[in-house]
Order: structure tokens, then sequence, then C-alpha cells
């Protein structure tokens, strides 16, 4: 027997609602997965500007390296890009659990990997970031004070330092300098107790600088080989009033810190003659290289006579160093050959000294 004519227009008003209701539910729920994985695809995927400074980065370091220093394209290359909410790794080997794999990007030719942020935003930096693995940990342009075009080349002082650090016997070389009192985190390169406010120590490193200026003004004249022993008789005036460790750290910093400042500036030439991208040349803030090759040039000449110790500290042996590997250009041009075998003291390095 069938149902009552009022009841069955009830139940089929229920069915119809009780439809409707699992049709909402199921496009509210729809609607929540696609938002998350909208804000997912969002958190994982570096913008396009990073994209293409990043892939300019390898791309350069391409084309120069290997006729820079011998064995360069050998060096790890893991890059960590830090953002305000995450960071991004590429050219990793081995990944720490804590990343999450998102997708190969053919663009910087490699796998991207994310995680949440744990580095400052504005570090500028190489070291076994992750994976025991030389990392360069680098903040985004807007957040590091750089220029596409900076950006690019500070990236590239980086993977200099990957190189100086990968070379066989590197660490245990710096440990036998003995210099880090018992500070295994290797801060002290950073915190070592220099005798920067040292009266006789400024006057002395104040005097070498403009030795240094005078031997790279007078690199192509006959001149030179006269303000190259000036230039190493200064030094040798200023190691005399400092204690062994303090011009071990000296030496050690104007070899590390010094060259790969000048290597910066040899990859800024260099790229006078390389074709940037269409993509990178686009970008708000793309300064020619010619132009950055010129303000490099100028800042470590000015730093030969602005930069002191007691108001720069370490920053003031960057310039130093830079300089020194300019004399050796001139002075022994094979220089390079033996500079990761005489590690640490670049005076070694000038041959036959005049």
């Amino acid at each position: 027997m069938g149902l009552p004519r009022g009841k069955l227009f009830s139940r089929r008003v229920d069915r119809i609602w009780q439809t409707t209701c699992v049709s909402k539910l199921t496009l509210a729920l729809l609607f929540v997965l696609l938002s998350c994985t909208d804000t997912r695809a969002q958190q994982d995927s570096l913008s396009e500007a990073d994209r293409v400074r990043i892939a300019e980065v390898y791309r350069l370091a391409e084309a120069v390296q290997d006729s820079m220093w011998n064995g360069w394209s050998e060096a790890p290359f893991a890059l960590l890009l830090v953002t305000p909410e995450h960071e991004y790794l590429v050219h990793h080997p081995k990944p720490s659990e804590d990343f999450r794999s998102v997708r190969y990007d053919s663009l910087i030719q490699s796998v991207i990997y994310v995680r949440e942020r744990v580095y400052s935003t504005s570090l500028l930096a190489s070291f076994p970031a992750v994976g025991g693995v030389p990392t360069i940990v680098i903040g985004q342009p807007e957040n590091t004070g750089k220029s596409s075009t900076f950006w690019v080349l500070t990236a590239l002082h980086e993977h200099f330092h990957q190189f100086q650090s990968s070379r066989p016997g590197h660490f245990e070389a710096v440990d036998a300098l003995d210099l880090s009192a018992a500070d295994e985190t290797s801060m002290w390169m950073l915190n070592y107790p220099f005798p920067y406010d040292s009266t006789i120590v400024v006057e002395r490193f104040v005097d070498w600088k403009a030795t240094l200026l005078a031997a790279l003004r007078d690199a192509n004249t006959p001149d030179f080989d006269d303000r190259l022993s000036a230039a190493l008789e200064s030094r040798a005036r200023l190691q005399k009033v400092l204690e062994e460790d303090d011009y071990k750290y000296l030496s050690f910093q104007l070899w590390q810190e010094g060259v790969a400042r000048y290597t910066e500036y040899k990859v800024a030439k260099a790229a006078t003659r390389y074709r940037a991208t269409e993509a990178f040349k686009s970008l708000g803030d793309f300064v020619p290289f010619e132009q950055a090759s010129d303000s490099i040039y100028r800042d470590i000449m000015q730093g030969l006579t602005d930069s002191s110790l007691d108001k720069h500290e370490r920053v003031a042996f960057y310039p130093a160093g830079a300089a020194e590997a300019m004399l050796l250009d001139v002075a022994n041009p094979e220089w390079k050959q033996q500079y990761f075998e005489e590690r640490f003291d670049l005076t070694r390095l000038y041959g036959e000294a005049p």
C-alpha cells in the first residue's frame, strides 16, 4: 500500500534536501582541499625573479670558473635561498630530512627542496649548512642590500669559498693554525681577538696598505719592482709588531677572504664579455657587468685608503688581500698553481721577489 500523498511529498523534499546538503558539503571540502593545495603550491614555488637570478649564478659560473681557477667547477655548488618564510635548496647531493622535494626546475637544472626558514634573511655566507656539505646560504636581494647583478657576483664569491674548503686537507690545515681556542663552530674566524685597536698595529697596517696602493698604481711601469719591494718590507714591519698567532690570523684572512674578494672582481671583469640572459637583464635592478666590475675595483682601491682596523676590523683585510692577489698577477702570473699548496700566506707566492 502506497504512502499518503502528503507524506510522499515530504519524503521527496527530504531526499532533495539531503542530496543538496551532501553536494554543498562536497563542494566545501573540495574548496578547502584546493585552497590548501594552492597555498602549498605558493609555498613551494620560487618567485620568477629568484629562479632567474639563481639560474644566472650557475650559468655565469659555467662560463668563467675553470678559465679563472683550474678545477673550480669540481667544487660543491649547493645553494640555499633564504626567504622570509621558507628556504629553498638547489644543487645539493643529500638534503637533510627536514627538506621536502618539490619538483625539478628545468631553468635551474636542479630538484628544488623546501623547508621552513632557519637562517637569517640577510645572510651572505658559505658553510656546511645542510648535510655537512659546503653550501651557499644567501638571502634575497631585497633583504641583503644587493642588486641582482651584485647578488649573483656575491654568490660566486661564496662559491669560491666552497672551492677553498673542498680542497683536500683544507680543514686539517685550518686546525693546524691552532687559532680556534677550542671553538668547534668555526666562529673564531669571525671573533678572533685580533688587536684591531692597537695604535702601533693600526699605524703599520695603514702604512702597508699605502705601499700596496702605490705598487698597484705602478704595476705597468719600470718602478713596479721597487714598489713591490716596499710593500713586502712594509708587511714585514707589520709582522714585527704582531704576536705570532695574530700574524697567522691576518695571513689566513688575507688568503681566504682577500682572494675571494679578488676572485669576485675577476668574475665581474670576465662577465663583461659574457652575454647575460634576457630574463636576467630585464630584472628591474639589473646593473651591467661593466659597471659592476668598475665598482668593485673602486671599492678595493678605496678600501686601501679608507678602511681602518679600529673601525672595520676584519673587513679591512678584504681589500688588502685582494690587492695582494692583484699584485701577484703581475709579479708571478703562475701564482694560482701554488695557491692551495702554500696555504694561508700569500707572501710565499711572489716567487723571486725583487
